[in-house]
């Protein structure tokens, strides 16, 4: 009864990566800090895209303390590289990017919009110019006689 016991214990011990692969989890299990069992599409992710086995000699080759950090990254790399096949991660910054670019285009469009109404409202509030009244004896010269022929059909006037 006592191996048994064990038994259970080393099963609910178990990280996700040993569970996935149905093996004993290890005291010094390099995974099991960063896959809990609670988590273990975590590591199905992770596992489908890079392989335990590659997983484990990333982590191993960097420091302790950058472990944690590079475990995240490859699961959102991973979790991206699911949803799409084709794009992963790199889908989603194309698709960002180009929301960005179009509410840049928005935002321009916008401003020239603000810009031509308050344009508009300056010239509104300015008080128009005084008519400019002729000098007099230039009344009737040819200086201000209309350069327009009576029958010209470009004649408004009439």
């Amino acid at each position: 009864m006592s191996s048994s016991n064990s038994v259970e214990g080393s099963y609910s011990k178990r990280c996700a990566a040993c569970k996935h692969l149905r093996r004993r989890c290890a005291e010094d299990c390099v995974l099991a800090p960063y896959f809990p069992a609670t988590h273990p599409e975590r590591f199905e992710c992770i596992h489908k895209i890079f392989g335990a086995g590659n997983v484990a000699r990333m982590l191993k080759a960097i420091p302790v303390q950058e472990r944690a950090q590079a475990t995240d990254s490859l699961s959102a790399e991973a979790y991206w590289r699911v949803q799409d096949p084709v794009y992963g991660s790199t889908g989603i910054v194309i698709q960002t990017n180009q929301e960005i670019s179009v509410t840049q285009c928005e935002l321009a469009k916008i401003r020239a919009q603000i810009s031509m109404y308050e344009a508009h409202k300056a010239t509104e509030q300015q008080p128009l110019p005084p008519p400019r009244l002729p000098q007099q004896g230039s009344l009737g010269s040819q200086e201000n006689m209309p350069m327009f022929e009576p029958n010209d059909p470009f004649n408004f006037l009439n």
